[in-house]
């Protein structure tokens, strides 16, 4: 009986030694777990729940079973025309294989590294095969859109007159831009991108989800032959502009310069009438005070011809002719 219970003893206090060393894990939800032995993978496990190990001998390593999310630095890249662009790009991955990422990688904070090299390494790869046209559009909808620089409503409002018809603002107030041909598009770079990482990274053990282009922006160089650019463009607009107002000034004052010639030819022709009219009541009124008494009219005539001629003459050397005989007297004689 007290062998038995000598035994007991010995067996209880080998269990309690047993549990307080830790023979069993807990992989929590989200976690998965690689148990190691002396450095060597006995094995990985990817479910939840209590798991058993070797005590003392065996170690577990936990990883996240979660979609990590990974941020690069944004690169200043060349493109296949040599425009270089910064280029800046975000990537979602996980740990698909516990026992490969840790025989290859170890720990999360060297996956980050692995991602740093291998996705920025894809990300320049791509980029430098494509045009810039390929990074920074996604399709071909721009080549069918006409912008418009002043809506149909003001265009409207500016229309004056019926010369100046709506469908010719209209015309001038759009401007229409050959833009090349998209063959690839930014999406379809990101997923090149990510098959190019993908077969390295399926190395170590890491799923790669997506990588996605965050922001494309142009380098300084770049940037002002973009403005410069569009500098020309708003210049283009503008000399339209011009253009056509220029062609609506010449066209008013054609318009302004007939009438003026209709409005004084009419003029001309009316104050030619009213002057017909008004010499041939003067010679009526003449020949009806000349018949009436001649020899006062004469005597008129020749007075009146004084008032106007005599100023105008700076000497008289004789007055002994017939235009003169009124001088002396009234009868003329």
């Amino acid at each position: 009986m007290k062998k038995f219970a000598t035994v007991l003893v010995i067996v209880v206090v080998l269990f309690v030694i047993v549990v307080l060393l830790g023979p069993f894990f807990i992989v929590y939800e989200g976690e998965q777990a690689v148990v190691t032995r002396f450095g060597a993978i006995v094995n990985a496990t990817t479910d939840t729940g209590l798991h058993f190990k070797m005590p003392v001998i065996d170690n577990v390593v936990k990883y996240p079973k979660k979609i990590l999310s990974w941020d690069g630095d944004a690169q200043r890249i060349p493109t296949k025309e040599n425009q270089f662009i910064w280029v800046d790009t975000t990537a979602r991955w996980k740990i698909s294989d516990p026992a490969l990422f840790y025989a290859s990688v170890t720990t999360v904070n060297q996956g980050y590294a692995r991602l740093d090299d291998v996705v920025d390494s894809s990300v320049r790869t791509i980029i430098a095969e494509n045009f810039l046209r390929e990074a920074v559009r996604n399709s071909n909808r721009i080549r069918e859109i006409t912008r418009e620089v002043m809506g149909l409503e003001e265009a409207e409002a500016v229309e004056t007159d019926d010369s100046i018809s709506t469908e010719q603002l209209r015309q001038l107030t759009q401007t229409t831009q050959t833009y090349e041909q998209v063959d690839k598009g930014r999406e379809q770079l990101s997923v090149e991108m990510y098959d190019t990482a993908q077969e390295v990274l399926e190395t170590y053990g890491i799923e790669l989800i997506d990588i996605i282009i965050r922001q494309i922006r142009y380098s300084e160089d770049l940037t002002a032959s973009v403005y410069q650019r569009m500098i020309a463009e708003r210049r283009q607009i503008a000399e339209a502009y011009r253009s056509f107002g220029e062609g609506v000034k010449s066209e008013w004052l054609g318009r302004l310069d007939n009438d003026q010639r209709r409005i004084l030819s009419e003029a001309y022709a009316r104050s030619e009438d009213i002057r017909g009219i008004a010499d041939a009541r003067a010679v009526n009124i003449y020949a009806e005070a000349y018949e009436r008494d001649p020899e006062f009219f004469q005597f008129w005539r020749t007075t009146e011809s004084y008032r106007t001629v005599l100023p105008n003459l700076p000497k008289t050397l004789t007055t002994d002719m017939d235009y003169f005989k009124y001088l002396y007297n009234m009868s003329g004689e």
